[in-house]
């Protein structure tokens, strides 16, 4: 296995799950059961698969939850973020968690959530294999329409022959979606805004300089936002 840009991944788990209710209403969104296991664990199979040695979680709706469900797990070995004073959104979080001490230059980041099945090559090594830190300040795997599945949305970025990414026009449809999963430069976080934020605000300073990335997903990703999508990404799982 060549090596990956990062040794530690950031999974983003403090959320509220709202789109999830009632399944929340007495566990975190990540803890929600997908073809019997619960999405974090998921998530961090594959970050052990790829071979990412560390994962810093955050955690703030019933953190005492996801602390107890993955401390012991070996691999990846779990730190974890406190934000039970006061949830800091995406790029709160990361920041919180780089003043911490806890993310080394650059770092993966990845929604708790998120299910993914890997192309011929896992989603982490497909960053790795076009990161330039000379040039960006985060790489975002982006998936086309064709490969997302229960997603139902108008898409994300436009990208360009470089990999650049701009913002979908009101109105339009991107082919480009989200994942959930980036490569960050410590450069995206600097002089970031105090207290919560959303990292888009520090990805449209990134679009303005030229300097946010994207990568074409091999694999097939899932929507898991509501009840509603556990049914059929279970039966994209198991065959049945």
């Amino acid at each position: 296995m060549s090596e990956l840009a990062s040794d530690t991944a950031m999974l983003m788990a403090a959320g509220l799950g709202k789109r999830m209710r009632p399944l929340t209403a007495t566990q975190p969104k990540p803890m929600v059961r997908v073809a019997g296991k619960p999405l974090i664990d998921r998530a961090l199979d594959r970050l052990e698969e790829a071979g990412v040695a560390k994962a810093v979680v955050n955690v703030h709706y019933l953190a005492d939850a996801i602390e107890a469900h993955i401390a012991k797990r070996p691999m990846p070995q779990v730190t974890f973020s406190d934000e039970r004073e006061l949830l800091l959104e995406t790029g709160g979080g990361m920041v919180k968690a780089r003043d911490a001490g806890l993310l080394p230059d650059p770092f993966f980041a990845c929604n708790a959530d998120s299910i993914w099945l890997d192309g011929p090559r896992n989603a982490f090594a497909d960053l790795t294999a076009c990161w330039d830190p000379e040039r960006m300040d985060a790489l975002l795997l982006v998936v086309s329409h064709a490969r997302a599945f229960n997603f139902d949305g108008t898409g994300d970025f436009y990208m360009d022959g470089a990999g650049r990414l701009r913002r979908k026009a009101a109105g339009r449809i991107a082919p480009f979606i989200y994942t959930g999963i980036q490569l960050v430069s410590h450069r995206l976080l600097r002089d970031a805004p105090e207290g919560k934020f959303s990292t888009n605000v520090l990805w449209d300073r990134a679009i303005a300089e030229g300097r946010l990335f994207g990568v074409a997903f091999t694999g097939e990703w899932y929507e898991v936002g509501t009840p509603q999508h556990i049914r059929p990404t279970e039966e994209a799982l198991t065959g049945g």
